[in-house]
């Protein structure tokens, strides 16, 4: 999940955020980082195995539950030139599924090309090694995915990525 914010209000001007799996590759794990309602910084929290797709659906639905989020954002898998490919249609379909079981909460994609990339690379920095597994780098991921998104928001004053539509 690409983070939250609780319920109680954002800052003026500010929306709020909520937890959403990252979908590298169209879901071996999803990292769950929760941020705080000022929505200045996500923090991880677990890594879902996602193999198991009801049951990530599952445990998903029971961190949205715990957090409350008023909004969930979703990372959004798509090529360096910007195309969709089958991992971005499992996403898409994950998205619709996922956005039916927790609504009302809304649910947003946003892109999430080289978050890999920068999460592996800040861990390294941080003297992080890679042994630590791969849901850490999910989870870094995730993390990542949210931050982008909240400064996106911040910058441009308008909602990241694009809304799912609850289709029935």
């Amino acid at each position: 999940m690409e983070g939250c914010r609780r319920g109680g209000g954002p800052p003026p001007g500010a929306r709020p955020r909520a937890p959403g799996p990252p979908a590298p590759g169209g879901a071996a794990r999803w990292g769950a980082p929760p941020c705080p309602p000022d929505g200045i910084l996500a923090t991880p929290v677990e890594t879902v195995p996602g193999r198991d797709v009801p049951a990530a659906h599952r445990r998903l639905r029971q961190i949205v539950e715990e957090y409350e989020p008023i909004e969930v954002i979703l990372g959004l898998p798509r090529s360096l030139g910007g195309g969709e490919g089958p991992a971005a249609a499992k996403v898409r379909d994950f998205a619709q599924t996922f956005a039916r079981s927790i609504a009302p909460v809304p649910v947003r994609l946003v892109d999430e090309r080289m978050t890999t990339v920068t999460a592996t690379q800040g861990l390294r920095a941080s003297g992080v090694k890679s042994k630590k597994g791969r849901s850490v780098i999910d989870q870094a991921a995730a993390v990542v995915i949210l931050q982008n998104a909240l400064e996106s928001e911040r910058a441009s004053g308008l909602p990241p990525g694009e809304g799912v539509e609850v289709v029935v």
